[in-house]
Parts: C-alpha cells; structure tokens; sequence
C-alpha cells in the first residue's frame, strides 16, 4: 500500500521540483547569448517568471530587481510586496541603483514594509547618488516637502536638475516649475519657458500644459491649442479638469480639442 501524500509532503515535493527546475535553467541561461536571454524574458509575464526567478536566484542583479517589480505588481506572479521587496534589497545591495529607488518607493507607501519616509528619503538618496534618475526625482521630492529629511528647496532643484539632465520628463517640468516660482533657485522665466517645452517634447503632460499656457502667453494660439490637446489626451483625471478650467477662465472659451483661439494666461495653480 502506498504512503499517503500529506499536505506537507506535498509542498516539500513541490519545493524540490521547483529547485530542480530553477537548476536547469541556470544551467542554460549560462548557455544563451544575450538576445536568446532577453527572449526567455520578454512575452507573456507568467512564461517568462520561471527563468526570471532562476537568473534571480543564481545571482542576476537585473532579474533580481525584475522580479521584485513583478511580485509588487502581481504580473506573472501572485501579489507579493514582502517578497518584493526582498529582492529589492537584495538587488540594492549588489549596487543596483534601480532596486535602491524601489526600496525606498516601499518605504514611502508602505509595501511589504511599515511606511517609513525616513527611511525611504535614505534609499532615494543612495539611488540618486548611484545615477538613477527616479532616485533623483524623488529624492528631490523629499528635499522639495521636507518628508524624511528637513526641507532644502535648493538642494532639492538641484537633484530635479540632475534627474532632468538624464532626460527624465517629469524632472524637466518641475526644473520649470522651480526657475518660473523661484523655489531654491532665482526666478528665470525664459529658462523656465525652455524646460517645459523639453518636458513636453519628452511626452509629459504637465509640461505640455505649462508649455502650452507660455505659448499662448506669448500669442501663438495655434501651437498652444495643440499642446493642450496633447496633454487633455495623455492627461489624467486632475489634468482634464485643469485644462476646463484654464479654458473656462478665457475670454473664449472652446471646448478643449477644438482649434479655436486661446487668449490669456493663467499660471499653473500647483506644483507638478
């Protein structure tokens, strides 16, 4: 008669079946060429989450900080920010700059960890120290409110600069943000007026309004109209009502996507 399976046993046999399979693998990921690997792990999430696990397992600082990214965001992989951010630790602690950003992103909101913005402006700034420029940005962000660490808005124009350098597109807009309002940096329209357009160009749609809003400004109506309707299109929620709003403050007032006039300017009301 044979040995009943227990639940136990079951998982233990499970566990050692997944082992194996993680060894096979590692063997034939030290085989593949670099376009046969990114192969294995593009498509589908779940067909490529065994052979990101393996590279993961055997020491692959980028597999690391994939899978974390995928346990975070339940693609390919159950929902597991405790796990996550394992291996966004462990990533980190192989240098990885990428991996130091989303610890600190799990300590700011609280996956798989208690919130601790303490803690989070730590690991964003050892991020931006190691060039990424998601560190930078949000390291300058706990600069910018004072979160973490004490206030320095000029320190923190200083990190959004160094994020938007690198052609991060969100940065470029708050370095127009800090030149227009002369938040840590002395005031500079005209320079401000060039970060937003880069911004926009760069497809982010707050400084596709505020590239907008300085082109209508300075009479090109046209151009200006067409921004808005980039950044209405891409926008969220909060945009879409911004833009209403700035139309509805004009002494016309067309519906957004319509190629009608705009003929004032109305200075952003917050910062982003």
């Amino acid at each position: 008669m044979g040995r009943a399976v227990t639940p136990a046993l079951d998982r233990s046999i499970g566990a050692v079946a997944r082992a194996e399979d993680s060894l096979v693998r590692a063997r034939q990921l030290a085989t593949m060429t670099a376009g046969e690997l990114a192969a294995a792990f593009a498509g589908d999430p779940a067909d490529a989450l065994p052979w990101v696990r393996a590279a993961a397992a055997h020491g692959v600082v980028e597999a690391q900080t994939r899978l974390g990214r995928m346990l975070l965001a339940g693609c390919g992989a159950p929902h597991d920010p405790v796990a996550a951010l394992r291996w966004f630790h462990r990533a980190a602690g192989a240098g990885d700059a990428d991996a130091a950003n989303m610890v600190g992103r799990c300590h700011e909101n609280g996956w798989g960890t208690p919130a601790d913005e303490a803690i989070a402006a730590l690991w964003y700034r050892r991020s931006a120290e190691a060039g990424d420029d998601w560190g930078a940005y949000n390291h300058a962000h706990m600069l910018f409110d004072g979160r973490g660490v004490e206030i320095d808005r000029g320190a923190a124009y200083g990190w959004y600069f160094r994020a938007a350098m690198q052609g991060h597109a969100r940065a470029m807009n708050l370095v127009g943000r800090c030149l227009e309002a002369g938040w840590g940096v002395a005031v500079d329209t005209q320079q401000a007026e060039t970060w937003y357009e880069r911004s926009a160009h760069a497809g982010y749609f707050r400084g596709q309004f505020n590239h907008a809003v300085g082109l209508a400004k300075h009479g090109d109506a046209a151009t200006a109209l067409a921004w808005l309707q980039r950044a209405f299109e891409g926008g969220d929620a909060a945009m879409r009502a911004l833009i209403d709003a700035w139309f509805k403050a004009q002494p016309q007032r067309p519906a957004p996507g319509r190629h009608e006039p705009c003929r004032a300017n109305q200075p952003v009301p917050f910062r982003h």
